[in-house]
């Protein structure tokens, strides 16, 4: 019985493990509409594969800054439950678009996915294990806001870095959620790619329902930092170099 009971707490907890795949689009100004159809049609395919439990859903956002000379201008996000359906892209593709769209012709189709090609860039794509979270209830809304930010951490300081955002950040965000001027905050640490080259190896994201939360919602005062604490922060800064932020509005959600 003890033997079953441990196998099923590591099957919840396997359950409750969230993988993810982000795809920077760097999309030209020309391309703006043309993107938006693309996504639109890709909008349905998601949703057919979420209903069929390959993902657990599909996000687009729009990048702020989003000027051409800005990197990348749209995210998407799509979302599993196990990291070898994340690696190995397990599923009925050819289902889930013909369920999507039964009565399209396969000319029509093939003319949907030289669109695709077309409309943008698929730039950079990231594997992501979602390693820390606040407890909240956020539904993330159209319109969400998200600040993404990207963090550098070096090989050997991973777990003083991880220690630092979920012992001092997460706490901090946490009473944020429960006063209501923030949505939800999310520490993320990349799966691929790796290796000394990597722009970054972690995501940090703050969401709030809208922006009038992020600039009107203010700040809550926790307890003054003792002389122990204010250091413990001044030395987590020290274990990353935030490489970029990112402002992100969600634009589309599947779940």
């Amino acid at each position: 019985m003890l033997i079953a009971i441990v196998l099923l707490c590591n099957n919840i907890v396997a359950q409750e493990k969230l993988y993810l795949i982000f795809e920077f689009m760097k999309v030209d100004n020309e391309q703006e509409q043309a993107y938006m159809e693309t996504e639109t049609f890709w909008e349905k395919i998601q949703e057919q594969r979420t209903k069929s439990g390959e993902i657990l859903g599909w996000d687009l956002w729009s990048l702020q800054p989003g000027g051409e000379a800005q990197g990348f201008q749209y995210l998407t996000v799509t979302l599993y439950n196990d990291p070898v359906k994340m690696m190995s892209g397990a599923g009925n593709f050819e289902s889930a678009l013909k369920a999507a769209y039964p009565k399209m012709t396969q000319v029509d189709l093939d003319k949907k996915f030289m669109g695709t090609a077309k409309s943008r860039d698929l730039a950079h794509r990231i594997y992501l294990e979602h390693i820390a979270a606040t407890k909240d209830n956020f539904q993330m809304p159209l319109g969400t806001i998200a600040g993404i930010n990207l963090m550098k951490v070096a090989d050997g300081n991973y777990d003083k870095y991880e220690k630092f955002e979920t012992e001092i950040f997460q706490p901090m965000a946490q009473k944020e959620v429960e006063a209501g001027v923030r949505g939800n905050w999310g520490l993320m640490r990349y799966m691929l790619p790796t290796g000394s080259d990597v722009y970054a190896t972690h995501i940090t994201a703050d969401m709030y329902k809208d922006y009038n939360q992020l600039f009107n919602g203010g700040s809550v005062n926790g307890p003054e930092l003792t002389e122990a604490q204010i250091k413990k922060i001044q030395e987590g800064l020290t274990t990353r170099d935030m490489k970029y932020k990112y402002m992100a509005t969600l634009v589309k959600k599947v779940r």
